[in-house]
C-alpha cells in the first residue's frame, strides 16, 4: 500500500498495535508521506490529545460523537485547503529544454553545467522564463526586480539583459527585445 498517494488519511487515536499518534509521527517524519493530511477522529477528546494531534501535524481532530455529516465536511475542507496550497506552490525548477532554473536553490544550469549569474541577473532570467512571450517594458524590470532599493537608470536593465544574454550562451538569443516596448523570453 503507497501511502504517499493518498490525499488524505482518518486516524484513530487508539488503533489496534499502534497508536495514530504514533502512525502520524512517522508519516510526518517520511519525506513520501509528510505532504499527505491527516484528520484524527478519536473518543478522546481532552484538550491535551487535541494539541497532541495538532503538534503532530494534523489537519483537523474530530472528537466523537459525530456525524457522517460532519466528518464528510470537514473532510471536504482540508482537501480544499491542501488543493488551494498545492496550486499556489511555485515549482521548484522552471525548465526550458536544457536550461534549468532551481528556484529554491537559485541556480541555473545549462546541460548541467552550472551558470555563475548575479542575484539581478538570476531575478531577471526568471521573470522572463516564468511569463514566456510577455513583454516587460525596463519600467517594469525596474519596478519587479529593483522594487525601492536604489535609484537605477534604464540603461541598467540593457546592461544586465546584455550580460544575461552572454552568460546563457544559446539560450540569449532567447531573450528577444521588442523596439520600443522592453523584452520577453521567446520559446523557439
Amino acid at each position: 500500500m503507497d501511502i504517499s498517494s493518498y490525499q488524505l488519511l482518518l486516524l484513530d487515536v487508539m488503533m489496534g498495535e499502534i497508536s495514530g499518534f504514533k502512525l502520524a509521527n512517522m508519516l510526518k517524519k517520511d519525506k513520501k508521506t509528510a505532504e499527505v493530511s491527516i484528520i484524527f477522529i478519536t473518543a478522546k477528546d481532552t484538550e491535551n490529545d487535541t494539541v497532541t494531534g495538532f503538534n503532530l501535524g494534523a489537519d483537523d481532530y474530530i472528537s466523537k460523537p459525530f456525524s457522517l455529516r460532519e466528518v464528510i465536511a470537514r473532510v471536504k475542507a482540508v482537501l480544499r485547503r491542501t488543493a488551494t496550497a498545492e496550486t499556489e506552490k511555485e515549482p521548484e525548477q522552471l525548465v526550458y529544454q536544457s536550461l534549468i532554473i532551481d528556484t529554491t536553490k537559485k541556480k541555473v544550469s545549462i546541460d548541467d553545467q552550472e551558470v555563475s549569474l548575479t542575484k539581478k541577473e538570476f531575478e531577471i532570467l526568471l521573470l522572463l522564463v516564468q511569463n514566456k512571450g510577455r513583454v516587460f517594458s525596463r519600467e517594469d524590470i525596474l519596478t519587479r526586480i529593483w522594487s525601492d532599493e536604489v535609484y537605477v537608470l534604464d540603461r541598467t536593465i540593457d546592461v544586465n539583459i546584455t550580460r544575461l544574454r552572454k552568460k546563457i550562451g544559446v539560450y540569449g538569443k532567447c531573450i528577444v527585445t521588442r523596439l520600443g516596448y522592453g523584452y520577453c523570453f521567446e520559446a523557439e
